[in-house]
């Protein structure tokens, strides 16, 4: 499809005519969008397949058939496949039957050469194992189980060494991760809740580092996009750390737990109708912007809870800065109140 591009308009617009007349058959494959690599008057006489990676599962059943096919698989050879090792040339095919194929097959011809001597002794079946795909394609099976407790102890480990702001153990259990298999989008997705969870305002940027790896993984893909990834670990590792909108988040939510839906002060309620207005909504209320540094005097919270405080920031990195300003507005209100 490429030499489409080179051809003149003339040549172009004869080539699809054929197209279109049926006198030429045109099958083409690309790994890339075909909307930026091919012609857009082609696309429109093309009918276009996506062909998307398949699932692990899929994978699985296809190795499966090409074992105990006698005709074009390996059913004649009497090679058999563990479980474990059928599990993992399907988790490093990652989508891919052509690479899980090919793996069956190198793993298989490395068994033949390095056990026929001996089988031919002890006169068993020969069997795949995962040891055996480790040596044959180089790459190791990796301790991980997406849906049991070592899934858990590895993103927990990732957590814990962000918030303790150990950037190199963060790459390392990061890559432990994708190396096995886990999906990309599920760690970006806890590096987000990281940011504001265990840096928040100390850092603001970092939830924005946080989303737009996900989003650049997203854009990419495997390989490319894991890097976005492994940056943005870095970055939360790295940015100061302070967990004061974690725990107001949680004061506030014990607090509508002890209280239940307590009325909104009538001041600050909406009053769009005159019938509103007669019931005193809105009365009261005092507009930022005419007191100084716009800090006035008023609650924002049910009476029950006037003067109660849920955030405290720390004076770390950015947060230090909020802090100060908090104390000087909480101090200003205090004095204005003082003074009514």
């Amino acid at each position: 499809m490429d030499e489409i591009h080179r051809f003149n308009k003339d040549q172009q617009d004869a080539f699809l005519s054929h197209v279109e007349s049926g006198l030429i058959t045109l099958i083409g494959a690309t790994t890339e969008n075909p909307s930026f690599e091919v012609i857009p008057a082609l696309i429109s006489r093309c009918r276009v397949f996506v062909l998307e990676s398949l699932p692990k599962d899929d994978i699985k059943v296809i190795l499966s058939r090409a074992v105990k096919d006698e005709e074009n698989g390996l059913g004649s050879t009497g090679i058999a496949l563990e479980e474990e090792a059928l599990i993992h040339l399907a988790e490093i095919a990652d989508g891919d039957v052509r690479t899980a194929l090919n793996g069956l097959e190198i793993a298989a011809s490395f068994v033949e050469e390095s056990r026929a001597d001996k089988n031919k002794t002890e006169l068993k079946p020969l069997v795949i194992t995962v040891q055996d795909i480790e040596s044959a394609l180089q790459k190791k099976a990796l301790l991980y189980d997406k849906a049991g407790e070592e899934h858990y102890n590895l993103i927990s480990s990732l957590h814990k060494s962000m918030r303790g702001s150990d950037p190199d153990a963060s790459i390392y259990w990061m890559t432990r991760m994708l190396d096995s298999g886990e999906d990309p989008v599920y760690i970006g997705r806890r590096m987000v809740r990281f940011a504001s969870e265990d840096v928040g305002n100390a850092d603001p940027n970092a939830l924005t580092v946080a989303l737009d790896a996900v989003s650049s993984f997203r854009l990419l893909g495997r390989p490319e996009g894991e890097l976005a990834l492994i940056q943005a670990a870095v970055y939360l590792a790295t940015a100061p750390k302070s967990n004061s909108i974690y725990v107001a988040h949680k004061k506030v939510k014990d607090t509508v737990k002890q209280f239940g839906a307590l009325p909104v002060p009538k001041h600050i309620r909406n009053a769009p109708t005159a019938l509103m207005k007669k019931l005193d909504y809105g009365k009261g209320y005092t507009y930022a912007h005419d007191y100084k540094d716009a800090i006035d005097f008023q609650s924002y919270l049910p009476e029950k809870l006037e003067g109660k405080f849920y955030y405290f920031p720390t004076e770390r990195g950015y947060e230090g800065i909020v802090k100060k300003r908090l104390d000087k507005w909480r101090e200003i209100k205090r004095k204005l109140k003082e003074r009514r």
